[in-house]
């Protein structure tokens, strides 16, 4: 009967991993170290109507998506991220908003020797309430300190751990009950109808593809313009530069066309730049001068108040 119940709960679990991957045609493939069943309860939870969290063994999860390569080709793109202790989060919604609720249902926790730190680590300068007793754990790790009152002060603010780093100060850090990890399902790679890719992905905005894609034309003219190639880009600027010589010649020479009328007539009269820019600098000088009259007629209106020749009590 254990075989047989053992059998029939693989047979369920690849039927429902492949009805999800038919049904979802997004999910996360996320990374669940350190992460426990509490935990795990509650961001089910979290995901109530957004998403579906599942988890397996590896070899379960792999075996399930190549027996459905046929229908969905595209499953095959996570088979190389199917690697470690890993699930999925299959979701319909909004990435940016599922990845959300992953990032807010994360769970502080302490330091423990040889754990990989997730992020840096900083103790601030403070005193520490330590008696001078627990010195050598702090010169043990260069960390400068002097006794203020009795107890150990941290002087400066110290970097511990980068990320990534093995967690040896894990006693100290306990001491000063400082819990500087937080464990959470980690996103390690985002999969879409047959795409995958990484997590920042999902941080570009509009704003930056457009910025990007600007430069691009910008490069591409600039390297067409130098070797001489005609495209979409470089077309525009070679009628400008063109249109520009044409316009020197004119003003060198006896060549007369309708657009260079203007360009000869101010290398005639260089004056005539004065005249077209005084227009221009007049403006905002014309813009404040009602406000100017205005505050010298309240000037003389106050002066004339001033000099009525009555006192208060006359």
């Amino acid at each position: 009967m254990g075989r047989e119940n053992k059998a029939a709960w693989k047979a369920n679990y690849f039927l429902k991993l492949v009805q999800l991957v038919d049904e979802y045609p997004k999910c996360f493939v996320v990374g669940a170290d350190n992460v426990g069943s509490r935990q795990f309860q509650n961001i089910r939870q979290s995901l109530e109507g957004l998403g579906v969290v599942l988890m397996g063994k590896n070899t379960m999860m792999r075996k399930a998506i190549r027996g459905h390569l046929e229908h969905n080709p595209g499953l095959e793109r996570l088979l190389p991220h199917i690697k470690g202790n890993v699930g999925f989060v299959f979701t319909r919604g909004d990435l940016n908003e599922v990845r959300e609720k992953l990032l807010e249902n994360k769970v502080q926790a302490p330091a423990r020797n040889g754990a990989i730190a997730p992020c840096p680590v900083t103790i601030p300068a403070q005193n520490t309430g330590l008696g001078p007793e627990k010195t050598s754990f702090f010169q043990a790790l260069s960390i400068p300190t002097k006794i203020s009152k009795g107890t150990i002060e941290i002087i400066n603010d110290v970097h511990i751990l980068k990320e990534g780093d093995s967690s040896r100060e894990a006693t100290l850090l306990n001491m000063l009950n400082i819990s500087p990890f937080s464990y959470g399902l980690i996103i390690k790679m985002v999969y879409d109808s047959g795409t995958i890719f990484a997590p920042q992905i999902l941080d570009i905005r509009p704003e930056d593809l457009r910025v990007k894609f600007l430069e691009g034309v910008a490069t591409l003219a600039s390297v067409c313009l130098s070797i001489g190639y005609p495209t979409v880009a470089s077309v525009p600027h070679s009628i400008v530069n063109g249109f520009k010589n044409v316009l020197a010649v004119a003003a060198a020479t006896e060549v007369d066309f309708e657009q260079a009328k203007t360009v000869k007539e101010f290398l005639k009269d260089p004056s005539k730049f004065l005249a077209a820019a005084a227009p221009a600098a007049a403006a905002p000088a014309a813009s404040n001068a009602p406000a100017a009259k205005k505050e010298e007629k309240k000037e003389e209106s106050e002066e004339e108040d001033d000099d009525m020749g009555f006192g208060l009590f006359d």
